[in-house]
């Protein structure tokens, strides 16, 4: 077996998983030129970074490539598809921390945390005890998911059964939509929703959905949050509206340039909370996410095909290129 390659270091316990398979290497840096300099000759490649469909071509020895996570955008399904390479990704093991983080950022715009603290530190605790005066209650409202996922139903489950929250939904099918939510276009649900949720994976369909018409249908005072991927937001709409006050805020933890610049517009908004794309990631969701991307090496390094294999029409090729 040639060597197990990862785009970034993995918990412990996942890298004690793969060093005990084989030989691990762990890349200096996650640029493409680097992955593809680096990860040449390797039998499987572990995905925490864009990896370049040049990765692809040439590689006899390349098995698979694991997605540490759910999101395959990182991945180029096609030319891993023509190099017969099994892709496979770990669905839903940072669902719950994704969802826990939906709520952080929801009650900190609510109750104007990052003014409050800011406020209190700069000018003293009249001051930050003021900002209560616009403050808002989370009961009551209507929270708007689009798609229900393995992170969508994790959102729906805390809002509805948590918070006592109206949801609202739209997905790819009504059927999709759990009990207790109501199924509306995106149309509809940004018109209706006071706290719309992205978290849709990226896709040409999702790619610039929340555009400058959709988000003219949001309330004055609605919040945006997207844990999806920052393309599915028209940023220039999205800038434009919070400068004029027409949505509340939002919450923001992926974005079309990553990472993103000091000078970027959105870092200038007292009503908008940055994070660095860390909504699905806590010590417990990277040993989750390694350790699932490890099996699922593991499974290939025996000969076995990966549980969550994402392009099973692969097989036939994969086949003649490693007879079993």
């Amino acid at each position: 077996m040639s060597f197990i390659f990862s785009t970034h270091p993995l918990h412990p316990a996942a890298k004690a998983m793969l060093e005990a398979a084989g030989d691990l290497r762990i890349a200096s840096a996650p640029d493409p030129e680097t992955l593809l300099r680096e990860g040449r000759g390797a039998g499987i490649v572990v995905v925490r970074a864009p990896i370049p469909p040049a990765f692809f071509e040439d590689a006899p020895a390349l098995r698979a490539a694991i997605r540490h996570g759910a999101g395959l955008d990182m991945v180029p399904l096609d030319a891993a598809t023509r190099a017969g390479v099994l892709v496979a990704n770990v669905p839903g093991v940072n669902a719950s921390t994704v969802a826990e983080h939906v709520f952080l950022v929801t009650l900190a715009l609510l109750r104007r945390f990052r003014v409050m603290d800011r406020e209190l530190r700069q000018n003293g605790w009249a001051a930050g005890r003021a900002q209560s005066d616009a403050a808002v209650d989370l009961a009551g409202r209507t929270m708007g998911i689009v798609r229900m996922g393995n992170v969508g139903k994790a959102i729906f489950q805390i809002a509805k059964f948590g918070f006592g929250l109206e949801v609202v939904a739209t997905s790819r099918s009504a059927e999709s939509v759990p009990d207790g939510a109501r199924f509306l276009a995106i149309d509809d649900l940004l018109a209706t929703a006071d706290i719309v949720v992205l978290c849709c994976p990226l896709t040409a369909e999702t790619t610039g959905l929340l555009n400058g018409g959709r988000i003219g249908r949001m309330k004055p005072g609605a919040i945006l949050i997207n844990v999806s991927r920052g393309p599915v937001i028209d940023d220039a709409a999205l800038i434009e509206a919070l400068r004029d006050g027409r949505i509340g805020g939002a919450a923001l933890d992926v974005f079309t340039t990553q990472p993103l610049p000091n000078d970027h517009p959105y870092l200038g908004f007292d009503n908008v909370i940055i994070t660095p794309h860390l909504a699905g990631l806590t010590e417990e969701s990277m040993m989750r996410m390694g350790t699932g991307a490890a099996s699922e090496a593991l499974r290939v390094i025996n000969g076995e095909l990966p549980v969550n294999l994402r392009n099973p029409e692969v097989v036939e090729h994969y086949r003649r290129r490693f007879p079993a």
